[in-house]
């Protein structure tokens, strides 16, 4: 069963078509905004009542959906169908599937790009080394070329590229996309990327915070049925990103969901890049436990190495990503008493190690309240490496969706609209 806007319904139930084509696609929630889109896109639904019978799903629901869908420009409503004995429908057509946003999810020493179309699909992905610490001139330089790169080989398969969206590994003023005092990389506070890359590319650019992106990512493609969620990035730093009702929240200044510079009693006065001491990421970052392993006797070169440290077996390996598991899961635990998510996703690097993911969750359960996890999942991201990419891309392409809009007021005697906007009957005469 599955929680959706318009109550509890049966995951995936295909309607009286029974067609195979109605079938959600791995990672994909059945009758999702991204399945509506595939299922109008593919012609197996023309109107709100072919979805409708299609998804099995209540007409109310189906039409929220629509709408939000209509709002964001990735559908258009226009035109009449036949009619099957009622009023006639009017036609669903999606947006040219042809349409593809680039996205770049940048980390402090790799970049990953691809391009991603209106349905979310994720193509020609690739991850790069290059290193941003080195100053934003050069990587402005390198980044406008790889991603002016792949715009000629978009446009060379016939598909129209519609911008670029950037996720950044630090913090980003929001409505600018100026980067604001990200640690460990000098020179980038107050560069205006956006405004650099959109007057170098000729292409409309957004830029925000890696962790908010792949929290916009996981949230579109993999659990639009959730309002409240958190999505811890854990890698060679660590981020956080926050969904509050079906939006993403950056804060007043950008800085929300910042977990990595909150004080916790292990790291004691080991000093942070930030210029503050005692930083969970001096203790539970990936950087962090190499250092450590390290000064074990133990040397490793990257992150990933540590990982497969872990995944043989090694001990010492093992109990410092638990542990690290263990001081992510303490600070999270207030995180989740104070916001009370319906879910914890973890992705980044280091959640791909068992180990600390068991820790994260043995905390939650141990400190935080019983009301506050007696429904909480706490779990791994489901479009892995591509949460970023997703949340860039679909954000440039609309898919960072409105809110519906309120009820408007009406007499007394006539019908209360749908909180997302009129329903239009159907040929039954149902309001879809």
């Amino acid at each position: 069963m599955t929680a959706s806007a318009g109550g509890t319904e049966p995951a995936g139930r295909a309607g009286p078509s029974g067609g195979a084509g109605v079938r959600a696609t791995a990672g994909e929630e059945p009758g999702s905004r991204r399945h509506i889109l595939r299922l109008v896109s593919s012609g197996l639904a023309t109107s709100r009542a072919d979805l409708v019978r299609e998804l099995g799903l209540a007409a109310s629901t189906v039409s929220a959906r629509v709408q939000e869908l209509v709002a964001a420009g990735l559908l258009t409503e226009s035109g009449e169908g036949a009619s099957r004995g009622g009023r006639r429908p009017r036609l669903l057509r999606a947006r040219a599937l042809d349409d593809v946003a680039l996205a770049v999810d940048l980390g402090s020493h790799h970049a990953r790009l691809g391009a991603v179309g209106p349905d979310g699909a994720v193509v020609e992905a690739t991850e790069l080394p290059h290193d941003l610490t080195a100053g934003p001139d050069p990587a402005v330089d390198w980044l406008a070329a790889q991603v002016a790169a792949l715009a000629a080989r978009q446009r060379a398969r016939g598909r129209t590229v519609r911008g670029l969206g950037v996720a950044f590994p630090g913090p980003v003023e929001v409505g600018t996309g100026r980067v604001l005092s990200p640690s460990r990389m000098p020179g980038w506070h107050r560069h205006p990327l956006r405004a650099v890359l959109e007057e170098r590319l000729g292409l409309p650019v957004t830029v925000d915070n890696d962790a908010t992106m792949m929290a916009v990512g996981e949230h579109a493609v993999a659990r639009p049925h959730l309002d409240h969620l958190v999505v811890v990035k854990a890698g060679r730093g660590i981020g956080c990103g926050v969904v509050s009702a079906g939006r993403p929240h950056s804060g007043a200044t950008g800085s929300a969901g910042d977990i990595s510079h909150v004080r916790v009693d292990a790291a004691q006065d080991r000093p942070c890049s930030c210029g503050n001491i005692g930083c969970l990421e001096t203790v539970a970052s990936g950087a962090a436990l190499v250092r450590e392993l390290a000064r074990q006797g133990v040397e490793v070169g990257s992150t990933t190495e540590l990982l497969q440290r872990v995944a043989d077996g090694d001990p010492q390996a093992t109990t410092l990503v638990r542990t690290a598991g263990r001081h992510i899961g303490s600070v999270l635990s207030v995180v989740v008493n104070f916001f009370n998510p319906q879910a914890v996703v973890l992705g980044g690097a280091l959640a791909t190690a068992e180990p600390l993911v068991a820790a994260v969750r043995g905390v939650l359960y141990e400190r935080c309240l019983p009301l506050a996890t007696a429904d909480l999942e706490i779990t791994t991201t489901v479009t892995g490496a591509d949460a970023g990419l997703l949340g860039a891309g679909l954000t440039v392409l609309g898919r960072d969706l409105p809110p519906p809009a309120a009820p408007t007021a009406g007499p007394p005697e006539a019908e209360v609209p749908h909180p997302s906007g009129p329903s239009e009957p159907s040929e039954e005469n149902a309001p879809v």
